[in-house]
């Protein structure tokens, strides 16, 4: 294989003496750094399941659940022209939105007046223009904690801070949503990597599900679970003559979860809670917690909904929008009376999922995984289930660590996700049959690499003792902060293999800004060594099906190493290409705000300079 940006100068007894301190020997999978320091294992089940994930006391109103049906998020049109093409306003405010029945309004902030935004819809290779306005109050609607990059980010001056990212597009980097390139109403202050007003995204890649968020610099987390989320869809003709479900048919879902106050406002923890291992009892607050999970669910906005259909083949465009949730999801045979699960309901066929569709579907054996932010685009016919009612049901215990890690110990905290009520049938129908072929995905060949990084998750604790995770190489596998130098450089044109290896007692979606790369394979990370091993593509774990074709997300399990390898730049008549700075990070949130995120350049071939 080609060498790595280091070429082959580790040594084996280092690296076995590394595995053995974070407790990954032979083939152990479950184990991470110490709570304390990053020299002491930590298995799954023990002090990182401790780490408060909220207060531990709140709960939500007691709701009664499918009372509400899922609204679609409208089409925004575009306000006008610019140089010819479609120019966009959307403006960001702060808005009253009713999230169930029984609650008052919750005050939330929204794309469009909306929560969800509005859905842009665009044409392959048609560019368009975004201005995104900024109508937002000066004080957040969630506590801040200025300790999250205190240093770099002006707390102490007023002005919301925002910045829209377009997850999974292939953009020019003034038109990322750096999160340092935010800016406040009206543009009155901006941020040190802001550089234009209007937004310019060229669509020169796959028709796919992509969706808009809020990125600003270390909160995140905040902006989002306020509300600052939209999808973003891009079509082109040959998709269109696949037939696939349109119209009422086709629905876009973003499922999230969320906790409530009585007064229907929205409750986010703002202190990480004492444990008996405390050595003392000083505990910030506000302060940023490791990870968030809601005790509601929520799709498209609302609080435990239901969705009707006919009984016909429909079209979800699935997206987990939550701050650190994984889905596991199942449709299931349900009882609305009593509540009860049945058997299997009609499967998911999957026909595309972050980047585009698939070459061909792929019904799932069992279950659809979903981290946050991964899309499925899929297919699903109703057409034998007239008359029956179905729970969206969804087995990923909150701290999750792949399918390998359920168990009956594991809880369930989100089981129930919506529920799916098919009509009566008013005449037979033929069931429609999709296409053997749907696209046709062009592969990355191997032989083409020019450089593979060995890149680490790991997790360490920052000055108030709190869990921190971040992101390395295998010189510095504790990993860095995110304003330490770039350590990851590609050339524009060339082709890299990046492996991914968790050394955290948790699983982690780990996503690229701009390009979209396709997936190798698994393996333990006790049985790779990035100084002596070549990646065997035999000896590996094979993908899932729904990681397929085109990925911006990829889950990289505790114990594991994920192999991805991308192109960086225009692929076989697909993609653009683009140089400059962009970002990759954990895509839950909480950790890529602390501080699970770091810088990449795209550098032009003319350029000089390396990388680690």
């Amino acid at each position: 294989m080609v060498g790595d940006e280091t070429g082959r100068s580790q040594s084996d007894v280092a690296r076995r003496r590394f595995l053995a301190a974070v407790g990954i020997t032979g083939t152990a999978a479950f184990a991470g750094c110490s709570a304390k320091s990053i020299g002491a294992p930590v298995a799954a089940g023990d002090s990182e399941d401790a780490e408060g994930v909220s207060d531990g006391t709140h709960s939500s109103p007691d709701l009664e659940r499918w009372v509400d049906e899922i609204p679609r998020p409208g089409v925004i049109e575009p306000s006008g022209t610019k140089d010819g093409q479609p120019h966009y306003e959307v403006e960001m405010a702060e808005i009253e939105q009713k999230l169930h029945r029984d609650l008052p309004p919750t005050t939330l902030w929204g794309y469009g007046g909306q929560f969800p935004g509005p859905t842009i819809e665009a044409e392959q290779g048609e560019p368009i223009y975004v201005r995104w306005q900024n109508h937002l109050p000066d004080e957040h609607l969630l506590p801040e904690d200025p300790t999250i990059h205190g240093d770099i980010i002006p707390y102490d001056e007023p002005g919301a801070r925002v910045v829209p990212h377009l997850h999974g597009g292939n953009v020019e980097h003034e038109s990322d949503g750096k999160p340092q390139a935010w800016f406040t109403r009206n543009f009155e202050r901006t941020g040190p990597d802001f550089e234009k007003k209007d937004y310019y995204y060229a669509n020169d890649q796959p028709p796919a599900t992509l969706w808009y968020h809020d990125h600003s610099l270390g909160i995140t987390r905040l902006n989002v679970y306020a509300g600052l989320a939209g999808f973003y869809l891009i079509r082109n003709d040959h998709e269109r003559e696949l037939d696939l479900p349109t119209g009422d048919n086709e629905i876009p879902l973003v499922l999230q979860d969320r906790s409530f106050n009585e007064d229907g406002s929205l409750y986010y923890p703002t202190d990480v809670p004492a444990t008996e291992e405390d050595e003392n009892d000083s505990h910030l607050d506000p302060s940023i917690v490791p990870q968030f999970y809601g005790d509601t669910s929520t799709v498209n906005g609302k609080a435990w909904p239901r969705l009707s259909v006919d009984p016909e083949q429909y079209r979800f465009r699935l997206l987990n929008g939550a701050n650190s949730r994984y889905y596991n999801l199942k449709l299931l045979e349900y009882d609305d009376e009593s509540g009860d699960t049945g058997e299997a309901g009609p499967p998911f066929v999957q026909i595309g999922n972050d980047g585009g569709l698939l070459s061909k579907p792929v019904e799932t054996a069992d279950r659809l995984e979903l981290g946050s932010s991964q899309r499925a685009d899929v297919v699903v016919d109703f057409s034998e289930y007239a008359g029956e009612t179905l729970l969206l049901h969804n087995n990923a215990p909150a701290k999750y660590r792949g399918t390998s890690g359920i168990g009956p110990e594991d809880s369930e905290p989100l089981p129930e996700v919506m529920l799916i009520d098919v009509a009566a049938a008013e005449s037979e129908q033929e069931p429609t049959q999709l296409p053997d072929e749907l696209t046709q995905v062009p592969e990355i060949p191997i032989e083409s690499v020019d450089t593979e990084r060995f890149l680490t998750l790991a997790r360490q604790t920052d000055e108030y003792d709190r869990p921190l995770y971040a992101l390395g190489t295998r010189n510095e596998k504790i990993g860095y902060e995110l304003t330490d130098p770039v350590t990851e450089t590609p050339t524009l044109g060339d082709t890299e293999i990046w492996s991914l290896a968790n050394f955290t007692g948790m699983s982690h979606p780990i996503h690229l800004h701009l390009v979209h790369f396709q997936v190798l394979g698994r393996q333990s990370a006790a049985d790779y060594d990035p100084a002596e091993d070549d990646i065997d593509l035999d000896a590996l774990d094979a993908p899932e099906s729904y990681e397929l074709g085109w990925n911006d997300v990829v889950t990289v399990d505790p114990g594991n190493v994920v192999h991805v390898i991308a192109h960086f730049g225009e692929f076989k008549g697909l993609f653009s290409d683009q140089t400059g700075d962009y970002m990759w990070h954990c895509h839950m949130i909480e950790h890529e705000d602390h501080d699970m995120m770091r810088p990449f350049k795209v550098r032009s071939p003319d350029d000089e300079g390396g990388s680690e």
